[in-house]
């Protein structure tokens, strides 16, 4: 039986939603322009590869980077699997980024967005004009003879991932990229089409390429019937993300605790993909304020899971989620051109960040670490996470007298690192 690969034990990632990180225009007629025929690319994925020495300094050796190619606005609205999206580049361009990737030791993981399509794609086109009935229609799925639109959005089309000449293009379209250098995928929105669907295309491109990791996007459900049922290797935490936040907002560490047990009934079967901060949701320090971002880090980075940071969040970045048009917009920012052109007043929580990661970097058995509560309370928390062999570092949460308030401490009790 095929085997999850090793190298993710090792990873953390930085996380980039490419097309607001180079400034690319995601609505609107300009980005329309950029899709029109014979318009001339523009190497925005140039700008990325000059921010991989960020990445390192972080402490980072992953870069989960989000839609790259063709698409029709926001990089979820694919027009082209196998073209890189002319608002980024070119292939070279893309080539560039592996390359420059491949000299610092980092591995790259991309976004695949494969249970939908934009309603512009051509797949769509030839299903519409043929009909469900068709050949060309069993591609898509349909509602009342109607092409099924994904969670309301009429711009985006499901795809039949149940259908074998679908399957094989997403696994080939896997396969290409990791020909081109790719580390591993993340399936979006893998949860709308069910566990089952994925099992042959992943089998396909693990038979071909057993080190790639490929992680679901999955927010509710079984988590580990989800891993067990596709294939994949891991899938995105959203559990855990929930119980980090709630319990800094509403001060109830319980909520913590029991999320952190709920964690280690994963970590018994999969590495959960962990985080705080992604492009879907409100930035962590708009939720719970600076002190509170860094105590959500603290958890982050000393519990079991491949972790990724949002990029933005290591400069304590803000940014609230809107369910609008354009809602997206301020979680998904530009980045200057260099890390010298970075705002002042981040450098604390970048510091904390450099710190935790240093920290996790030198105990790398926290990657399957099991927490153990030591103190429970409302406002006040400590944890031990216990590794295989029995080693143990010990997690303070103090929220009392309306401080965010950490510290770290090894088994000898001598404090590694504190905030507060």
């Amino acid at each position: 039986m095929p085997t999850s690969p090793a190298w993710p034990e090792h990873a953390i990632f930085w996380h980039v939603y490419p097309l607001g990180f180079t400034g690319a225009p995601v609505s609107g007629e300009e980005a329309k322009a950029a899709n029109a025929p014979g318009a001339m690319p523009y190497p925005r994925l140039r700008h990325l590869t000059r921010w991989l020495d960020h990445l390192v300094e972080l402490g980072c050796n992953g870069l989960l980077l989000g839609p790259v190619f063709a698409s029709a606005g926001h990089g979820y609205d694919t027009l082209d699997h196998r073209r890189i999206d002319p608002r980024l580049g070119t292939e070279e361009d893309f080539a560039a980024l592996v390359g420059g990737c491949r000299a610092r030791g980092v591995r790259l993981v991309l976004d695949g967005v494969f249970n939908h399509l934009s309603a512009e794609h051509p797949v769509v086109q030839r299903a519409m004009e043929a009909g469900p009935d068709s050949e060309a229609g069993r591609w898509i799925r349909w509602v009342d003879g109607y092409p099924r639109w994904f969670e309301g959005h009429s711009t985006l089309v499901e795809l039949d991932l149940a259908h074998p000449p679908v399957r094989d293009a997403v696994a080939g379209v896997m396969t290409h990229w990791l020909e081109q250098g790719a580390d591993g995928w993340r399936l979006d929105a893998a949860y709308a089409p069910g566990a089952e669907v994925w099992r042959p295309v992943i089998d396909r491109v693990r038979a071909a390429h057993p080190e790639a990791w490929v992680v679901g996007e999955v927010i509710h459900g079984d988590y580990p019937a989800f891993v067990a049922g596709s294939g994949v290797d891991s899938v995105t935490q959203y559990e855990l993300w929930k119980a980090i936040w709630s319990a800094l907002v509403d001060t109830n560490l319980y909520e913590l605790d029991h999320g952190l047990g709920r964690h280690d009934d994963f970590l018994e079967t999969f590495l959960p993909q962990t985080f705080v901060g992604n492009h879907d949701v409100t930035r962590i320090a708009s939720r719970v304020g600076e002190d509170g971002a860094v105590l959500a880090l603290a958890v982050l980075m000393s519990v079991g899971g491949v972790p990724s940071v949002y990029y933005g969040d290591e400069e304590g970045y803000t940014g609230v989620k809107e369910d609008r048009a354009g809602g997206d917009d301020a979680v998904r920012p530009r980045f200057p051109q260099d890390p010298g052109e970075l705002a002042p007043w981040g450098q604390q929580v970048h510091r904390a960040h450099v710190d935790l990661i240093g920290l996790r970097r030198r105990h790398p058995w926290l990657v399957r670490a099991r927490t153990k509560t030591v103190s429970l309370a409302n406002e006040h928390l400590v944890y031990r996470s216990v590794g295989a062999d029995g080693q143990w570092l010990e997690v303070e949460l103090d929220l009392r007298e309306g401080a965010h308030r950490a510290q770290v401490r090894d088994a000898e009790g001598q404090r590694l690192w504190a905030w507060g």
